[in-house]
């Protein structure tokens, strides 16, 4: 059974925490276990078995690690040279097994970030300098390269593939298998490889009390974004239009603003 240290740490005998770790006092750490320097470590947390843990790196509160991760080791990029960059995650998290979470580089953020409330399901990889948001969803064995930016709500299913670089807007859903190579503007769904729109994610806007007038309005503007044969700067015209009745298509506008760079999935 699990014992509690003289700093009523609730730690297994056999696992390893640096002295220089920062375990807040109700955290629990499993059985083989490593908790390396330059570590904190808020309250609620629970780290089951043989999970490492690497610095630099911060967690939230109330987040559930479950056995076999590798979390905060250093970035696969063959530019790092042992800078101290970070990972820095949120609260309420779920992380599950075998997951990768890698540190950021100098040559971006420096930081590789993950909001709170997130689901993160096996053998899910997040490279150096990816930004998360909250209540996110990524299915069995996701993969994100580096650099790589998810918006509140998304879902991505199983074997999904984001190359480095891309973007996920809020409320998107990825099916299993699907290769992304460009943005993805909010609320739209996508498969394939490589992926392409297929429809918007309307189950998800339900879910989340979309009105039926807002849901109409993004019907629109997907139709504008994708079905009317428009160029893409006619269509975000279109789309600026009908946000100026539709507070919700506000997210799909700063996305289009914001998000042009690499291009969109068209």
């Amino acid at each position: 059974m699990p014992e509690k240290d003289s700093n009523s740490v609730l730690i297994h005998p056999t696992a390893i925490i640096d002295p220089s770790a920062e375990l807040a006092d109700d955290v629990s750490v499993g059985a083989f276990s490593v908790i390396g320097p330059k570590v904190k470590i808020d309250t609620g947390n629970i780290i089951a078995s043989h999970v490492v843990i690497n610095g630099p790196t911060s967690i939230g509160k109330d987040n559930h690690f479950y056995q076999f991760g590798s979390i905060g080791e250093a970035p696969q990029d063959k530019k790092y040279q042992g800078e101290d960059t970070t990972l820095e995650i949120g609260s309420r998290n779920v992380i599950r097994e075998f997951t990768t979470l890698n540190r950021g580089t100098v040559q971006d953020r420096g930081a590789t970030t993950i909001g709170d409330d997130n689901l993160i399901m096996a053998y899910v990889h997040i490279a150096h300098d990816c930004v998360l948001g909250s209540n996110i969803i990524l299915a069995n064995n996701v993969a994100l390269a580096g650099h790589v930016n998810i918006h509140n709500h998304a879902i991505l299913g199983g074997f999904s593939l984001v190359h480095q670089f891309c973007t996920i807007g809020s409320y998107c859903f990825t099916a299993m298998n699907s290769v992304i190579s460009k943005d993805i503007p909010p609320y739209v769904m996508v498969s394939g490889h490589m992926a392409k729109p297929h429809g918007l994610n309307i189950e998800g806007l339900k879910r989340h009390c979309y009105s039926r007038e807002a849901i109409k309005s993004i019907r629109q503007a997907y139709k504008a974004l994708y079905r009317s044969g428009l160029t893409l700067e006619d269509a975000i015209t279109e789309i600026n239009e009908l946000a100026t009745e539709c507070q919700e298509l506000m997210l799909m506008t700063e996305f289009l603003k914001n998000h042009l760079k690499r291009g969109i999935i068209r």
